[in-house]
């Protein structure tokens, strides 16, 4: 755990839409950061970032840009990530990193402060922030693995454009513009159209016929929850949405839960909001979501077609929760900021 007064704080990538992401919640949780340098690359070095009435110049990241930094939050792809990250942690550095590049690794930690945050301090340098799918799914299922363990679980995503970039959000935006003006709609980003459509934009595995994203879900979930047997399974879609994912959950329980018991179980879990109001049509949306900290949880109902089934609805903003905020949390627990 490091103890100082005041941190010098890094992000990598500070360019795209996760890294910003994190300059503007280190801003609103007040980290205590004495110096914050921002790395992006050297297409975008120069450009400018706000941060605390502050115009901060981003630099061009190198290997040799992390002399008397503490703390490094990543938000780049995983084969920088892979490239760069240990020569953070040579130069004294933790690395708080956003990509999948150690995810998976047996000596680094994958962290949901709430699950599992008391993980933390078995770090060598490096930390994972988990997918931006899995850290929502494992805080619906945490508590209600510790109240009636868990069986199997099957998780459908639907995930937000943003997921995959600033990008991609401009296609989307691009694209419906053109749609609505009866002109032609041009594809870079995904190789179907993503307005008025839902796509699967991730490569499958030619032997198991899974995604990469649905691999990630199904083995971060066993990771984070230290549950490496359990039955789980997922299938990934992207949605015409720009911020925000959802996950539809069906779970199977070793003792019987009611929808009210769980929605109690639920409701007494730090970051979750129980958001379920059946008679009145009461449920999480992305768009209601979007911009929120905690994950939100609703049409929470029995499934009678497997003993102890349970079946709910659970959003997140995978900006935030997925990625950002959960990196910046990792990193006030690495420092005993709560």
């Amino acid at each position: 755990m490091l103890k100082k007064h005041s941190y010098h704080v890094a992000v990598m990538g500070a360019t795209g839409v996760v890294g910003q992401e994190m300059v503007s919640i280190l801003e609103e949780r007040k980290f205590p950061i004495s110096k914050l340098s921002l790395f992006a690359s050297e297409r975008s070095a120069g450009t400018t970032v706000s941060f605390c009435d502050e115009e901060i110049v981003v630099s061009e990241l190198t290997e040799n840009v992390f002399a008397g930094i503490d703390i490094v939050l990543g938000a780049t792809d995983s084969a920088l990530s892979k490239k760069i990250s240990p020569h953070a942690v040579s130069a004294g550095a933790v690395v708080i990193d956003n990509s999948s590049a150690f995810r998976m690794d047996t000596k680094v930690p994958l962290i949901v402060p709430e699950v599992n945050g008391n993980q933390i301090a078995t770090h060598h340098g490096i930390i994972a922030n988990p997918n931006c799918s899995a850290a929502p799914l494992v805080m619906a299922l945490k508590p209600l693995h510790d109240a009636a363990v868990l069986r199997r679980v099957i998780v459908t995503t639907f995930q937000s454009v943003s997921g995959t970039g600033i990008g991609a959000m401009d296609e989307l935006m691009d694209q419906t513009r053109a749609i609505l003006s009866f002109q032609d709609v041009k594809r870079n980003v995904y190789k179907e159209q993503i307005a008025f459509n839902c796509i699967v934009n991730w490569d499958a595995d030619s032997f198991t016929g899974f995604t990469e994203e649905e691999t990630k879900i199904m083995e971060e979930t066993r990771k984070i929850l230290n549950l490496p047997a359990l039955a789980i399974t997922a299938t990934t879609i992207r949605v015409p949405v720009f911020r925000s994912h959802s996950e539809s959950v069906n779970i199977e329980l070793q003792k019987k839960l009611t929808p009210n018991e769980a929605r109690a179980i639920l409701s007494m879990m730090p970051g979750v909001v129980v958001l379920d109001d059946p008679s009145r049509g009461i449920y999480p949306t992305p768009l209601g979501v979007a911009g929120q900290d905690d994950v939100y949880l609703g049409r929470i109902r029995e499934d009678r077609s497997v003993l102890n089934g349970l079946h709910l609805w659970v959003v997140g903003d995978n900006l935030r929760k997925g990625a950002a905020l959960n990196a910046v949390q990792i990193a006030e627990h690495l420092i005993g900021g709560v």
